[in-house]
């Protein structure tokens, strides 16, 4: 059995290394040699440039095979794991046409596990939890209104005029900024079409308070039922969303006002311009937040109410982004590995051994990290 690790960019180091340290047999894959030599040269005894017809010569049946690739070649990686009868790890979401492979690849008793990374990942493991504990307490009743929230958020630890920096092309961020969303809101579904128009302030339970800009970000409908929640629960709120800096939406104004116009030439000038100007430096902290929050309220009132909350900073470990995103995925490729995935394509497990085992590891790579209780 070997782990084709693909892809060495910045979200892929810790979790990979991770892996080679712990003696599994591992292929790392990179378009760019030098680079993958630069990031793993020193423990890694087999580096290969990316190579599609190199990658599926040398894959074969049980192996795991790893994307850490941009999101298009996702799908195709799956397809060859199926034809070669190799598993399938990533961090991204999972697309209509990754979901499409499922009974495929469950027929053929194949893992591909997606989501398993920071946002979507540990924001996955996080209410699962909460919805486990809830559903166990003394309070719980059908007909609890519930509300949700799931806030993430990867910003400079020192704020800059821009209240954001970039580690890669900030092109991801201003598409992203084009996708409409939809959840729920006062029981009803909310749709939005920019995200800054359904801006608002979220406070932060961490130890010294604090408050953040927020929106809901893509389609946030499907992970009730990825969550456990019953059909017959009234539900208030549902949103999962992203989490930005005091004063982001007014740093942003001017791009907000060309978003919606602009051409792809345009949108590529615009973020060229902002990685100039506002990058990380070398060494500089990163900063991570993520805030998931389950409520349970009778007559107005609540009833169970809880915040799991994480706040993890670049150190001299690296960026606080990349670990978060690349260790939960080696954790996935070792639970494959164990059989402890099920067959089909599935996001980040609900399982509570898992779910637990999973949150102690990520709690070693946050400075804090909580269940806060507020009733």
């Amino acid at each position: 059995m070997t782990i084709h690790w693909c892809g060495t960019g910045f979200s892929s180091i810790p979790g990979l290394r991770r892996l080679i340290a712990a003696g599994h047999p591992v292929t790392v894959w990179n378009r760019t040699l030098d680079k993958a030599q630069e990031a793993v040269g020193d423990i890694a005894s087999d580096i290969r440039v990316f190579d599609m017809e190199a990658l599926n010569a040398a894959t074969e049946k049980g192996d795991i095979v790893v994307s850490m690739l941009p999101g298009d070649w996702h799908v195709p990686l799956a397809e060859m794991c199926l034809a070669k009868g190799a598993h399938f790890v990533s961090s991204s979401y999972i697309a209509p046409e990754m979901r499409a492979l499922n009974d495929a690849a469950r027929e053929a008793g194949l893992a591909f596990v997606n989501e398993v990374g920071l946002d979507p990942g540990i924001d996955h493991l996080m209410a699962h939890k909460l919805v486990a504990d809830y559903r166990a307490s003394d309070v719980y009743a059908p007909d609890n209104e519930i509300s949700f929230t799931s806030y993430c958020g990867g910003v400079p630890k020192e704020a800059n005029p821009m209240r954001y920096k970039f580690s890669w092309a900030p092109v991801g961020v201003l598409k992203a900024l084009r996708s409409p969303s939809r959840s729920i809101r006062d029981f009803k579904e909310f749709n939005v079409e920019k995200p800054w128009d359904a801006l608002s302030r979220y406070d932060a339970p961490l130890p010294t308070p604090e408050s953040f800009e927020v929106y809901p970000n893509r389609d946030s409908l499907p992970f009730m039922a990825d969550y456990n929640f019953a059909p017959e629960w009234p539900v208030r709120e549902f949103v999962r969303g992203t989490l930005r800096l005091n004063g982001w939406a007014e740093a942003w104004a001017d791009i907000f006002a060309e978003m919606g116009t602009a051409s792809d030439a345009r949108l590529q000038e615009i973020a060229d311009e902002l990685l100039r100007d506002n990058a990380y430096d070398e060494g500089e902290a990163d900063r991570v937040i993520l805030c998931v929050d389950l409520k349970a309220a009778k007559g107005g009132t609540a009833v169970w109410h809880k915040t799991y909350v994480m706040d993890a900073w670049g150190d001299e470990r690296g960026t606080a982004m990349a670990r978060l995103v690349s260790v939960p995925v080696s954790l996935a490729v070792e639970a494959v590995m164990n059989r402890e995935i099920p067959a089909g394509v599935s996001p980040a497990p609900a399982d509570p051994k898992l779910v637990g085992r999973w949150l102690g590891e990520v709690e070693k790579l946050a400075q804090h990290m909580q269940i806060v209780e507020h009733a």
